[in-house]
């Protein structure tokens, strides 16, 4: 249990804090503002924690089977469990349907990448990728505050989370959309090439082996031993 995998362990282990602050059962609910800054205190440095262990593990050189293992569960683990705690939580704002989506398109590229892995090649997270990560971080925490405030007044400035929350959850479904496309389009690409060299391997070696000789068919080894 080396540095980077222990940053993802405790990734993991915010997701039943996380639930716990954004559940009816937090004790400082009742104060304002309380439970909506500490479930996103909880989220974003969870969150953070994502780049933090990958970073680690290549400058140190302690990529292991464990890390590789833990690190997209931990991600997914985090992601989904905020989108199902706001269905509840902010139920005007972070619908059932989107919930579905986001584990949906994890199932689909986990599936993706577990047959990839079995063909002996690897997908890589794309840009789009990326940016799905980076608006699902600004949409459950923006969700999470506009449960307590619908805008703020700073110094004259009015910052709305309800428009941010929808405006970020919305870009996210498309974007996710458009990544399990990208990502199905890139897999179905990489394994109908190695279908067409497995069945030219395939042929080649069928090619190889000895035709039989039925009896009576003519050739060296049937003719008649009278002539």
């Amino acid at each position: 249990m080396n540095l980077p995998n222990s940053i993802t362990m405790s990734r993991i282990a915010s997701v039943p804090l996380l639930i716990w602050a954004l559940s009816p059962v937090f004790p400082w609910k009742h104060v304002s503002g309380a439970q909506e800054i500490t479930a996103s205190i909880i989220f974003i440095l969870a969150s953070i924690t994502d780049g933090v262990d990958g970073y680690l593990a290549r400058r140190r050189g302690q990529v292991t089977t464990l890390g590789i293992l833990l690190d997209p569960l931990a991600d997914k683990l985090l992601i989904t469990t905020g989108y199902i705690c706001l269905v509840s939580y902010t139920p005007s704002v972070v619908k059932a349907w989107i919930a579905v989506l986001v584990i949906g398109r994890e199932f689909l590229v986990n599936g993706l990448r577990s047959i990839a892995s079995n063909e002996g090649f690897t997908i890589e997270a794309s840009e789009i990728g990326k940016l799905k990560t980076v608006l699902q971080i600004v949409s459950v925490t923006a969700a999470i505050m506009n449960h307590g405030w619908q805008t703020w007044n700073i110094y004259g400035f009015i910052f709305d989370w309800h428009l941010v929350a929808i405006t970020a959850i919305y870009w996210m479904a498309i974007v996710s959309i458009i990544s399990a496309v990208d990502y199905f389009v890139g897999f179905w690409k990489k394994i109908d090439t190695k279908s067409e060299i497995r069945r030219k391997r395939r042929s080649f070696v069928l090619s190889r082996k000895k035709k039989k000789i039925l009896p009576g068919a003519s050739g060296p080894q049937s003719a008649n031993p009278l002539h």
